[in-house]
């Protein structure tokens, strides 16, 4: 069973920067389209971008349009997300799923239910 592993998580400052990685263990990432959730405590888990395997079209919710940026490297087998000019309410655990945009509602979705462990973002002075 294929998993994916998040890592780059960090304390940051307000306006600062951060890479976090997305790396598939036993699944190749390639031939899925990929995307990045975040929770923060007391709220729903969101989506936050979201990067397609066949065409490259990327997608952003709308908190982080302009500063965020996803790519994927398939000879890493590795989905990053680039986070600039972060915030304090950009924090909260980061996660990784295969992912797809809802065009009904207009947000990143998925249909996962198994999540890994994440990785901490805290932007904070």
């Amino acid at each position: 069973q294929g998993q994916l592993v998040e890592s780059g998580g960090g304390l940051v400052q307000p306006g600062g920067s951060l890479r976090l990685a997305c790396a598939g263990s036993g699944i190749s990432l390639e031939y899925y389209t990929i995307g990045w959730f975040r929770q923060a405590p007391g709220k729903e888990r969101e989506g936050v971008s979201c990067i397609s395997h066949t065409d490259g079209n990327q997608y952003y919710g709308d908190s982080v349009k302009g500063r965020f940026t996803i790519s994927r490297d398939n000879a890493k087998n590795t989905v990053y997300l680039q986070m600039n000019s972060l915030k304090p309410e950009d924090t909260a655990v980061y996660y990784c799923a295969r992912c797809y945009f809802d065009t009904t509602e207009g947000v990143i979705s998925t249909r996962d239910t198994y999540w890994g462990q994440g990785t901490q973002v805290t932007g904070s002075s």
